[in-house]
Order: structure tokens, then sequence, then C-alpha cells
């Protein structure tokens, strides 16, 4: 039965045009179309009182947990000597919200969103898609066979996962280090906290000797001090491309970038 819904899908569906290109994207033909097409659907598309079962946020939420411990259990099995602080670094690398969004504008995800969503797209959507499909895929066809596609369709193609051990992402770590050896003041302050999508956000600067050089705004505090204190190394000059900290800097002449 699910061969023939298959077969239908492909070649007699109204939207067989989208069971095509989910055929190549997951290489083979999904049973429940309209799953797919929701893990599409953004959240700013609808305002009715159906808006929980109307976008990708439910699909979101499964996806992430799924994501999560199928990346967990693959690093696990593939560094069997390495500690769990190793292994919580690993996957915070894989998991995070820049990686997720490179990886789905990677695989083309935003020709999905851009004929379902009226909204101008953001790179942050890419991401949320992509956990949406991985909770797609996950009541499609289970946890092994979605195991399966996100190693081997996902992690392998789109990772270099050597590369990621020594990528440091820590960036505060990193600027604090870098600041405690340079004699240098560092602040963290929340300049706003204001509702965006129903949530709250925070707006958040990193001063280096009282002179404001990143902000960034985020649903995460933590994870806005990480991008305020990236901007604030880039504009230091003391981020390698291998997000590695060089030598010292003087300070720029002017931070009118650091916003």
């Amino acid at each position: 039965m699910r061969f023939l819904r298959r077969l239908y899908n492909y070649y007699l569906h109204p939207e067989k045009e989208l069971a095509r290109r989910l055929t190549t994207l997951l290489n083979f033909t999904p049973v429940h179309l309209s799953l797919f097409k929701l893990a599409f659907y953004h959240k700013s598309t609808f305002t009715s009182r159906d808006y929980a079962i109307s976008n990708n946020e439910r699909l979101e939420f499964l996806g992430d947990a799924v994501l999560s411990t199928i990346v967990a259990e693959y690093l696990f099995k593939k560094y069997p000597n390495s500690d769990e602080g190793f292994l919580t670094k690993m996957r915070s690398k894989i998991v995070k919200r820049n990686s997720l969004d490179d990886i789905a504008d990677r695989m083309g995800l935003d020709l999905f969103l851009a004929n379902y969503n009226q909204t101008r797209l953001s790179k942050s959507m890419l991401g949320n898609a992509l956990e949406a499909l991985v909770g797609a895929l996950y009541i499609e066809v289970g946890y092994d066979k979605t195991k399966y596609y996100v190693i081997r369709r996902i992690l392998r193609r789109y990772l270099d996962i050597h590369e990621l051990e020594q990528f440091d992402d820590n960036y505060k770590s990193q600027l604090l280090e870098w600041c405690q050896k340079n004699g240098r003041q560092i602040d963290y302050k929340v300049l706003a906290k204001y509702k965006s999508d129903k949530r709250d956000k925070f707006k958040v600067a990193v001063f280096v000797d009282g002179k404001k050089l990143g902000t960034a705004d985020d649903y995460n505090k933590k994870s806005a001090e990480q991008m305020a204190s990236e901007r604030a190394m880039a504009i230091l000059g003391i981020l390698a491309a291998n997000g590695t900290v060089t030598v010292a800097q003087p300070y720029p002449e002017e931070d009118e970038t650091a916003g």
C-alpha cells in the first residue's frame, strides 16, 4: 500500500512536482506528502487560529531532538576514547544554528521555502526548515532510517568532521583569554530585551576597555554574547579564518561596523 501511495504521489498527485523534488532530496518518494510540505511553512505565513498546526514549528521541535540524538550517537561511536566534554563541544558545533543554516542552504532548502512562504526569507529559516525536515522524516520512516539519512546525506556530505575537531567556536572564551593576556577589561551588557515572534529576544553588547566593539541579537542571551564576541574579535583583527586567535592588534579608529 505504501509503495502504491508513493507511485501515486510521484506520478498523479496534484503536487507531484513537490514529490519529485523531495525524491531527489531524500532519495525516496514520501507517503505523507503534506507532512513534508508543512516542514517548509514558516510561522510568519499563518496568523489564523490554526497557527500551531499550520507551520513547521512543531516539526522543528521534534526534528531538533531527533537530530541532536543522532549526532550524539554518531559522535559516541566515532570517538570511543573521547570524554564527555569533547563530545558535547563537537555536538554543539554540528547542531548550532549557523551550521544548520549553512547546511540547509547547500541542500537547496531555500527553494522549497520560497515556494510556500510570502515573507522575505532569512538565513535562520533555513536551519529551522532542516530541523522540521528531519522531524517529518522521523515520522515517515522511523529513527533508524532517519539516522541513516542524516549521517550519510547530511553529516558526511556537508561537514568536514576533522576540520571541526580543530575549530574553536567559543568566541566568548577566546576573547576573554585574549583580554586577560593583554591586560584589557571586558564587559557584557544587555542593551535591550524585547518581543520577537512572541518570544523574548536579547540585544547584547561586548565592551573592551569601555569601548563597544560588538553587538548581537538572539533569543538566547548566551548565543547573543557569542555572536557579539565574534564580531568584536573581527573588529580587533584577532580572528583568523580558522576561528583561532591571532596576535594582538591596536583598536580600530571607528566602531561603526560593530553593531
